[in-house]
């Protein structure tokens, strides 16, 4: 059973007052924040307050606190501070160790949507703050610890993605002090008017996800997190979903979005891509090979890269573990439209390593149906028979929901949290209902 969990501070008391429009400060942490979820709680909890939503508290900190080193590499960063001593919401929340999980991607690769099916499998959920905080989870975005503002990075002639755009001085000491149990003072970066706001308190917790372009980049960073996901997709599918995105919800042209593409490309093959070779799973999203000469690139091909060397992942696989299994489903209990759907299972090798690879190609119809492809796949991590399939249902207007993305996403929340229990040596508590 989950201890009984008391909620995390979305805000200090000074930034809430000096900027009450802070709990929605883009529209992505918005999008992310407002997606329906359960609760973590225990059943005693569960029982006084059944689907409370997550109140916002004050923040109460007695910490005493120190100039965060690598606060002095940025005049915007000269107020970021780590506590000298252990937060009390380690005793108060009962946190056995801060988990701490990075998520890497570029921009527009689905990260708010992953995080979002995250919540939903811990059974918990975020407020709607610049960081999402909630009674069990902590999401911190790593545009927080850029180096410039947005007039800045233009003066300076380098993009987000570049590593002088961005502290890792700071990252670094700051997710060390997660893991340490001690809270931290924040810079913020506003993505509504490319500033750096002042920065917010960030008490510890139970999970702490830290997601961006740069989570893997910096091997200090990288040997405190205890798992780690890459969510890869290819250029053409990219294209296409930037294309349909900025023009359909932004105005954008054809020529600037392709334009942006381009004059990033540079920086993130240098940057963000190659930390993919580090992870202990890897999302990959492909254009169909169901469809011969597909230009639209509306049906994708979802590829779940496992290494086989991490310590505390589980691989799933189809029927039998080890084995190279190519299943197309019975029609009469999985309804696809064309071109259909395909699942593949096998061993592989990625940047030298061993990896499972589970892998879905093309779609399916009906959310409901997927009970009968979920009683397929082994070692996945449910803590309940349909598991999977009552996910999916829960966000069923999700991109993904009907193709291997939004199976795949599940399966690597479950993932998570079979990281946070091997830990912690703590069960999560999940309601079935």
């Amino acid at each position: 059973m989950a201890p009984a969990f008391i909620p995390a501070t979305p805000l200090s008391n000074a930034r809430a007052a000096a900027f009450p429009s802070a709990t929605c400060v883009s529209p992505r942490r918005a999008f992310f924040g407002a997606a329906p979820a359960l609760r973590v709680q225990s059943a005693v909890r569960a029982a006084a307050h059944p689907r409370r939503a997550a109140p916002r508290a004050a923040a109460v900190t007695t910490d005493n606190w120190v100039k965060a080193p690598g606060a002095e590499n940025s005049h915007h960063h000269a107020d970021a501070k780590i506590a000298a001593n252990v937060s009390q919401a380690m005793d108060v929340k009962r946190i056995t160790r801060p988990v701490i999980i990075g998520v890497a991607a570029d921009s527009g690769c689905g990260k708010s949507t992953f995080l979002r099916r995250v919540t939903s499998i811990f059974g918990t959920e975020v407020s709607k703050s610049h960081t999402p905080v909630g009674e069990f989870i902590t999401v911190i975005c790593l545009d927080d610890y850029h180096t410039h503002d947005r007039m800045g990075r233009r003066e300076a002639k380098v993009t987000a993605l570049d590593e002088r755009a961005n502290n890792f001085d700071l990252m670094a000491s700051q997710i060390q002090a997660l893991k340490e149990g001690k809270s931290i003072m924040k810079p913020i970066y506003n993505h509504e008017t490319g500033e750096i706001d002042p920065p917010e308190l960030v008490e510890p917790n139970h999970l702490v996800v830290i997601e961006g372009l740069h989570p893997m980049y910096d091997e200090r960073v990288r040997d405190v997190l205890d798992f780690t996901v890459y969510l890869d997709l290819a250029d053409e599918v990219k294209v296409a979903w930037k294309i349909q995105r900025d023009m359909a919800e932004r105005g954008h042209t054809l020529d600037n979005i392709l334009a942006s593409i381009e004059s990033r490309k540079p920086d993130f093959e240098k940057f963000v891509d190659p930390q993919k070779k580090n992870c202990d799973v890897v999302m990959e999203i492909l254009p169909t090979e169901l469809i011969p000469d597909d230009t639209e690139k509306k049906v994708l091909r979802v590829r779940l890269l496992q290494d086989e060397n991490c310590t505390h992942l589980e691989p799933v696989f189809l029927y039998d573990e080890g084995s190279t299994i190519d299943w197309v489903p019975c029609g009469r209990k999985l309804t696809c439209s064309y071109p259909g759907i395909k699942f593949h299972y096998g061993p592989d090798t990625y940047y030298d390593k061993p990896v499972s690879v589970f892998e879905v190609d093309g779609g399916f119809e009906k959310l409901e149906e997927m009970v009968y492809v979920e009683t397929h796949i082994e070692r996945s991590g449910t803590k309940f028979f349909g598991e999977i399939t009552q996910s999916l249902l829960r966000n069923p207007t999700a991109p993904g929901s009907k193709n291997g993305t939004g199976l795949v996403q599940v399966l690597m929340a479950m993932m998570m949290r079979n990281v946070y229990e091997k830990v912690t040596g703590k069960k999560v508590s999940v309601s079935s209902s």
